[in-house]
């Protein structure tokens, strides 16, 4: 086996071991491996062991393996010399260098303790000379220095002596400060010798002193002074040793007072805002804008609290409370600002001048920690905002839908319900849109306070969108007359308010789907381009914004309101048709002339439903669903063999042989679905109201017992009903099924059920047709 290759890092590292150990300063000392371990192949070592290594060495390796140990040993032995070689040369180079350089260092000391002793020797020939002069002049320097102190002693007696002339001067040009400075530095020579030799001077500067105190002390408290020139004048009585903490109670006073004019106010930051949003104003006047009239002010106050606080240091609890009402209360106003309908850039305008004047006193009252403090206010400010933003465009959307109520309140001709929709579309939609514009100014915006609230922001608008569509549907509930709410709407009162509401609900249903289908995605789009983050409001309580909700809040409702309107219109219906079927006595009942009215006010309502829908709903695919269209069979309940043979006996020959032929038709008649889903199209819901219409005639028809001419007349009506019906909804099949059964049902029902002859039946349904035309062709 042969033996691996050391590698470059442990030849060079046993060369540096080599080295060290040649040019050890001991030789003799131990080297620090030999009490460990030492392998075979360690030939560096003092116990290394020759003939054991070769042994070893011949029994594990082969013969190429001896021959390239042979090689590699030859090599780090040429390599060792060559660098033995080269260390040896680099210490000899250095060797002779040494040698050079303490030969120089050798040559250049020579001479130099000479120059020392001469250097010496001019050294204290200097110091002697310098003795003389000092001793020859010293009594001259203290003449001198004594005549110094006489001179500044005569001029600080002049100063006593001319104070009060100067203090006198000071308190003509008011210049209380000097008058101030020049007596308290005169004040230690009164005391020492006011009463001897300065005694007249001291009079006559306390007298002038008191001039100046009683100036000062009226100063501080007139009321035309500024806050800044009363507080300078406290701090110069504070000076003269006054009793000014008596004055501490008046002057927070004072302060309080200023507070009620630095105070935002309602009408003020509308006038505010008003000349800064408008340029043209601002080129006409030539006044001071408010917002610059009102930082002048806080600046002013500014300036007082830092001189309040430095006459009475331990005032800093009333200033603290002070500034943080002020910051408080012009929170308030600006949120009950942010109530009204105004843009983003108005109340971005007010909470800025707010966070001026908050950053302007938190610079003089730290302590007060006016940034921190004004966070949790201007909090409430914006999520307010938020709040207001959302019911305002609830309004919005309340009114594009109920302003058909005003129309008809005012006498104003009644807008379609097309319109309404549209324009009910638009709040939605575009109100949305624009909501969201101004929420995004304000989290673009660099207000500090509105930085630190950006992740508050985006919760709130995403929570507000959650409630506000909750609301929404509360309200379109509320409109439909859906909700068990005892308060009415305003404008839903009368005969007109019904009728509108009617259309109102097919209104309300299609936007339901409008919202749905499109003002969501497009909400949701916005949102998470421009609002995405937040998350203070925590994981565990789930996203604020949750559109696949408000899809199925608004698909439910839309069905839910769907439903509603063809319930409506069919209690309608249904109220014409009992009155119909309950008024006359059919037993009575006389011969049939002609198709009664109430069919025309049964097609008039149809026609009423039609224009509606028309205006609201879309149209669906034209399929009609014939007889032809089904399989199966149309077997009623009430065709039966049975109930054939018990109409038979009671009925002549002829009858029993029509009614026969009648039944056994409906027999071989394909199944027809009545009540199938209802689509939000014009066709589906005009069928479906037709349905229920003749199924609640059939239930009536059922609830009357008639004689023969009494069960003619409801045939003649039926038949003529065929045709316009027809023409009216998609599902042919059932119309004609539904009105066989009522057909049927008044047979069961009557006494005496022989049907009109076909001729007969004919002439007077085109009777009524020509009527009808003739009418048509009168009316405009």
């Amino acid at each position: 086996m042969a033996v691996d290759d050391v590698p470059l890092d442990d030849k060079a590292k046993r060369m540096r071991d080599l080295l060290s150990s040649f040019y050890a300063p001991d030789p003799s000392m131990p080297n620090e491996s030999s009490g460990k371990y030492v392998p075979l192949d360690a030939i560096d070592t003092n116990s290394f062991d020759a003939d054991q290594y070769m042994n070893l060495l011949v029994q594990k390796s082969s013969l190429e393996g001896l021959l390239q140990r042979h090689v590699e040993m030859a090599a780090e032995i040429k390599n060792l010399d060559t660098d033995l070689q080269m260390l040896v040369y680099e210490n000899y180079s250095k060797f002779i260098s040494a040698t050079d350089t303490i030969k120089r260092m050798n040559s250049n000391i020579v001479g130099m303790e000479a120059n020392m002793e001469q250097l010496l020797e001019k050294i204290k020939s200097v110091q002697s000379r310098s003795d003389g002069v000092n001793t020859s002049l010293s009594e001259k320097r203290e003449h001198i220095e004594k005549l110094h102190c006489k001179r500044n002693l005569l001029r600080k007696v002049q100063f006593i002596y001319d104070l009060p002339a100067r203090l006198g001067k000071c308190t003509e040009s008011e210049a209380y400060a000097d008058a101030v400075r020049f007596y308290t530095g005169a004040l230690p020579i009164f005391k020492a010798y006011g009463d001897s030799s300065f005694q007249d001077c001291k009079r006559a500067s306390e007298e002038a002193i008191a001039i100046v105190i009683k100036n000062l002390q009226g100063k501080l408290f007139s009321d035309s002074e500024s806050t800044h020139a009363r507080a300078e004048a406290a701090v110069l009585l504070k000076q003269l040793d006054f009793p000014v903490d008596s004055l501490k109670a008046k002057l927070l006073e004072k302060l309080e007072q200023s507070l009620g004019d630095l105070q935002l106010k309602d009408e003020d930051l509308s006038n505010c805002l008003l000349k800064s949003n408008d340029p043209s104003k601002q080129e006409k006047t030539t006044e001071l804008v408010p917002s610059t009239i009102h930082e002048a002010s806080v600046r002013e106050f500014v300036e007082a609290v830092q001189a309040y606080r430095v006459i009475f240091p331990d005032a800093e609890k009333q200033l603290i409370r002070l500034v943080q009402d002020l910051v408080t209360k012009n929170f308030e106003t600006a949120e009950q600002y942010g109530k009204k309908r105004i843009s983003s850039a108005d109340l971005l305008g007010v909470l800025r001048m707010i966070w001026k004047d908050v950053l302007l006193m938190d610079e003089v009252l730290h302590e007060a920690v006016l940034s921190e403090f004004s966070l949790e206010a201007a909090q409430i400010t914006v999520k307010h905002y938020v709040a207001s933003q959302f019911s305002l465009l609830l309004h919005d959307i309340s009114d594009a839908l109920t302003k058909v109520y005003v129309g008809q309140k005012e006498g104003m001709e009644e807008c379609p319900l097309q319109v309404a929709l549209e324009a009910s579309k638009k709040a939605v939609l575009q109100g949305s849109m624009d909501v969201l514009l101004e929420f995004r100014q304000l989290l673009d915006d660099k207000i500090g306070v509105l930085v630190k609230l950006k992740d508050l922001i985006i919760d709130w608008v995403q929570e507000g969108f959650q409630e506000f569509f909750r609301a929404l549907d509360n309200r379109f509930l509320l409109l439909s007359g859906r909700n068990n709410s005892s308060s009415p709407v305003q404008g839903l009162e009368g005969t007109q308010g019904d009728k509108v509401l009617v259309g109102l609900v097919l209104v309300l249903a299609q936007l339901s789907v409008f919202i749905e289908q499109t003002a969501i995605p497009r909400i949701t789009e916005e949102i998470a381009a421009s609002f995405s983050g937040g998350g203070v409001r925590g994981y565990e309580n789930g996203p604020a914004f949750v559109p696949g909700e408000i899809c199925r809040i608004f698909r439910s409702s839309g069905e839910k309101l769907l439903h509603h309107y063809i319930n409506m219109r069919n209690q309608k219906i249904s109220i014409l048709l009992r009155k119909r079927l309950t008024t006359p006595n059919w037993v009575k009942h006389k011969e049939p002339r002609e198709v009664h009215m109430f069919v025309d006010l049964f097609l008039q309502e149809l026609r009423a439903i039609a224009d509606e829908v028309k205006q609201i709903l879309p149209q669906g695919l034209q399929r009609r669903h014939r007889r032809t269209d089904s399989n199966g069979s149309t077997t009623s309940s009430r065709s039966n063999p049975l109930r054939e043979d018990k109409l038979s006996r009671s009925t002549t020959q002829k009858a029993r042989s029509q009614l026969l032929e009648t039944h056994l038709a409906k027999l071989f008649k394909q199944k027809v679905e009545i009540f199938t889903k209802v689509e939000y199209t014009q066709e589906s819901v005009i069928t479906t109201i037709v349905k229920l219409s003749l199924k609640s005639l059939q239930e009536f028809v059922r609830l009357q017992t008639y004689n023969r001419s009494g069960f003619q007349q409801i045939q003649l009506d039926v038949q003529y009903l065929r045709t316009p019906l027809k023409e009216t909804v998609e599902d042919e099949a059932a119309i004609d099924f539904l009105l066989d059964e009522v057909i049927v049902a008044a047979a069961e029902r009557c006494l005496d059920p022989i049907p009109l002859e076909p001729p007969i039946l004919d002439k007077l349904i085109q009777a009524k047709l020509a009527k009808t035309r003739d009418l048509n062709a009168v009316s405009p």
